[in-house]
Order: structure tokens, then C-alpha cells, then sequence
């Protein structure tokens, strides 16, 4: 979505302009996620930063949403959660956010009860039509409620740890309520479960708001390197989860008509850090490329990138196609896109080299 330039945080530029930075806020329910939403929206209210709001509740009233006012734009999910139920609406909302109120940057706030893995996969979809940028996973932990579930156990327990799994910065909230060994104990469980992302102890999930800067004009200020080397691994247009993160099973039979096509549109990926935990990488093709290279592409992908997934059109044929990886099979879908979407690969693996796959792809686009 940008020049390859490994910085922390490029936001992504291209013909289409600049890819809209996407920030999501998981955790349990209670956690803090609503608070540390407040804060970041007056954080960038401050800089005249135009920000837009994704709310999902499982019930059927937002009540959190009344806490942000009128002034920001909102869209709210309801009734379901967007990384099952109501997933399919998720792309609708961000179009709709977009197109009518021009966002530098929109914030999802979870419902509590959310896989992150499985809102990560809807957003990455969304990301099939719209020229979007998941910067952030930020996971709000509820100090004393993990420790009071780890001795439980069972299946809220479980949606912590995949929670803080799947996160690329860490709140670990309500260090008031806890005494100082509980607090270390609760920051080892943490650790035990994602050692690679930047760990914040908080009380009223008051942390530096600058793992939220934008860059490339949307902010003065680029994001602290350091930030990004303890765990950060995104690219323009890419995905980062936590250390250890259980992605979603997809199944994807092997049926590859072979023929492909494909409108360019001039989006490159950039990349981070190279090796890091984790991680999806979103890459705006630049223009067609061949059916067999790229599909020699697929078949020689690391065993650490297990799932792909993309809109492609080839040099070499005159249909565009929608493929899906996953398994070490490929499949090839042929599509007629309604409207402007671009040619997009979205790669979902942990600990591969995104620079070497982004050299890979650039050269199939020379």
C-alpha cells in the first residue's frame, strides 16, 4: 500500500490516495476498551486528525457510543459479534464510514466476547475492496479478571489468552485493584502468552497514545522505533497479531482454472520489521502479472505463511480472479468485480520474512 521503506508506520499512498489506518481494540468484556477508545479519540481530536469509530455490542443498544458525542462519525454493529454473526457486515460499515466521512483513520472497539483472530480475517477481507491499513491490535487485559479466570479456567479463559495472543500492544489495565505480586503475576501470565509485544501496566488504560500516530502527513509525528521493534511487525496494509495467535481454520479445495486477468491499480506493500511474531501482510498489486509465476509464488511459500488470499488478474489471460491458499492448496475463482476494487494479496503467517516476500512479489510486477 506504500513504498517498501521499513519504517515503523508509513500509511500507504498510491494513485488512490492513502489508505485509511485501521486501528483495532480487543479484550474482555469490562476490560477498558471503551475508556482507552475515549482517550485515543481526543487524542487525535487534539490534532484536527479525523477519526471514525467502529462500535460492535452484542446486545442491541450502544450504550458505550453515547460516551463519544455527535461530532464522530460512528457506525454501529449490533446484535452480534464481527467476527461471526454479523462478519459479513463489517466490510459494508468501513465503505460506508469512508466513503461519506473521508476518515484518517477509523478505530473498531470489539465486543468482548470476540475472537480477534476471526475479526483479523474480516478485516483483511474488507481489505479485498477497500484500501484499508490494520496498524494496531491493541488488547486491554483486565488485570485481576485474568487471574481470577486462570485459576478457573474454561472457555472465557480461553478467549483471554487468544485475545492476548493475537495482540501487537498490550494494556494489562487495573493495576490499582491488584497487589504487587499479583501484578507481577499477572504481567508473567501475559508474557507467558505474547513475549513479543510492548507490555503497558495501566489504571484507567492511561498509556502513551502515540502507538497511535499516523505518519505520511495524517501526523507530524512517525511512531517510536522502539515501539516497533519490540513487536511490531506490520506492512502497508498489513496485519500484525501476537506471538502465538491461532488463526482461523479455513477449508479451500485445490480448483485452479487457469486463467486470470486483472485491472492495476499502483499500491505497494511496505514492510516493518522483517522477522517479527505474527503477522499479515496486505500488497496492492501494481498492475497484471503472470498465472504462472504467481502461482509458482504460492507453491513455494514458507511453511510459516499458512493462508493467502487475494483478487489477481494476469498478463496472460483476460479474467480477474479471486484465489484462496490455504492447506499448500490453491484455489482460483473466476469474479467480475462490481465498482473499483483493486488487485490485492493478503498473506497470513508467523515469524516469515516480509521483505523477502515483498521482493518476491515486486518482481513478478516488474
Amino acid at each position: 500500500m506504500a513504498t517498501t521503506d521499513g519504517g515503523p508506520n508509513r500509511a500507504a499512498n498510491g494513485p488512490q490516495g492513502r489508505a485509511v489506518t485501521v486501528h483495532l481494540l480487543s479484550g474482555f468484556l469490562g476490560s477498558g476498551k471503551t475508556t482507552l477508545l475515549n482517550q485515543v479519540v481526543d487524542y487525535y481530536k487534539a490534532q484536527d486528525i479525523n477519526v471514525a469509530v467502529v462500535m460492535n455490542e452484542l446486545g442491541d443498544v450502544n450504550l458505550d457510543g453515547q460516551l463519544l458525542g455527535g461530532e464522530v462519525p460512528m457506525a454501529e454493529m449490533l446484535g452480534g459479534c464481527i467476527c461471526c454473526t454479523i462478519r459479513g457486515d463489517l466490510s459494508l460499515e468501513l465503505k460506508t464510514l469512508i466513503d461519506e466521512h473521508a476518515p484518517d483513520v477509523v478505530l473498531i472497539e470489539s465486543t468482548g466476547a470476540a475472537n480477534p483472530m476471526e475479526i483479523i480475517d474480516a478485516v483483511t477481507e474488507a481489505a479485498l475492496l477497500l484500501r484499508i491499513d490494520l496498524r494496531t491490535i491493541a488488547t486491554v487485559v483486565d488485570g485481576p479478571e485474568l487471574l481470577a479466570r486462570g485459576k478457573r479456567g474454561g472457555r472465557t479463559f480461553k478467549l483471554m489468552q487468544e485475545q492476548i495472543r493475537c495482540a501487537t500492544d498490550l494494556i494489562v489495565n487495573k493495576a490499582d485493584k491488584l497487589a504487587p505480586e499479583e501484578l507481577v503475576e499477572a504481567q508473567q501470565l501475559v508474557r507467558g502468552l505474547n513475549a513479543y509485544a510492548p507490555l503497558t501496566v495501566t489504571v484507567r488504560s492511561a498509556i502513551d497514545l502515540a502507538i497511535f500516530d499516523l505518519a505520511d502527513g495524517a501526523d507530524p509525528k512517525p511512531r517510536p522505533e522502539a515501539a516497533a521493534g519490540a513487536g511490531r511487525a506490520e506492512a502497508a496494509g498489513s496485519h500484525v497479531c501476537g506471538a502465538d495467535c491461532r488463526h482461523g481454520e479455513h477449508d479451500h479445495g485445490h480448483g485452479h482454472g487457469h486463467e486470470h486477468a486483472h485491472e492495476s491499480h499502483v499500491h505497494e506493500a511496505h514492510a516493518h520489521d522483517s522477522h517479527a511474531h505474527v503477522m499479515t501482510l496486505t500488497h496492492y498489486l501494481a498492475g497484471p502479472i503472470d498465472s504462472y509465476a504467481f502461482e509458482a509464488l504460492l507453491n513455494r511459500l514458507p511453511q510459516d505463511v499458512y493462508r493467502a488470499k487475494g483478487i489477481v488478474t494476469f498478463s496472460d489471460t483476460n479474467s480477474r480472479f479471486l484465489f484462496q491458499f490455504a492447506y499448500r492448496e490453491t484455489e482460483f475463482i473466476r469474479i467480475t468485480p462490481q465498482g473499483d476494487v483493486h488487485d490485492v494479496a493478503v498473506f497470513i503467517g508467523e515469524h516469515f520474512d516480509k521483505d523477502a516476500l515483498l521482493a518476491e512479489l515486486a518482481g513478478l510486477e516488474s
